[in-house]
């Protein structure tokens, strides 16, 4: 049996050492990765741009979709200090893909 919460901080702790900058850095290396013994795969990065941040999930499986119940037990323990949603994928697809946006209007350009 896998410790979720021992993964889930591992995984954390990985994104917040090794964020992606966007746009132009979208390579993700293993140590964001983590593969349940029942075949569950789970994504965790974290994205930083200049005026936001944002947190992702992503679960994957080869036999079929991930379910609800999987995916919220990693989601609780990922995603700190905001909601996530879930993105929209294509029709029959394994994986799932949740998102947690944060923006800092602060250091957002006005409004011209």
């Amino acid at each position: 049996m896998i410790d979720i919460a021992g993964e889930a901080a591992r995984l954390r702790d990985a994104a917040e050492a090794k964020p992606l900058r966007l746009p132009i850095n979208r390579r993700v290396d293993e140590s964001h990765h983590v593969v349940t013994p029942d075949g569950l795969s789970v994504w965790y990065t974290i994205q930083v741009s200049p005026h936001s941040r944002i947190q992702e999930a992503i679960f994957e499986r080869a036999d079929r979709m991930p379910t609800d119940e999987e995916c919220r037990r990693w989601l609780d323990l990922l995603v700190v200090g905001a909601e996530a949603s879930e993105a929209p994928g294509l029709p029959g697809a394994m994986t799932r893909r949740f998102e947690a946006f944060e923006h800092s209007p602060d250091r957002e350009a006005p409004i011209a």
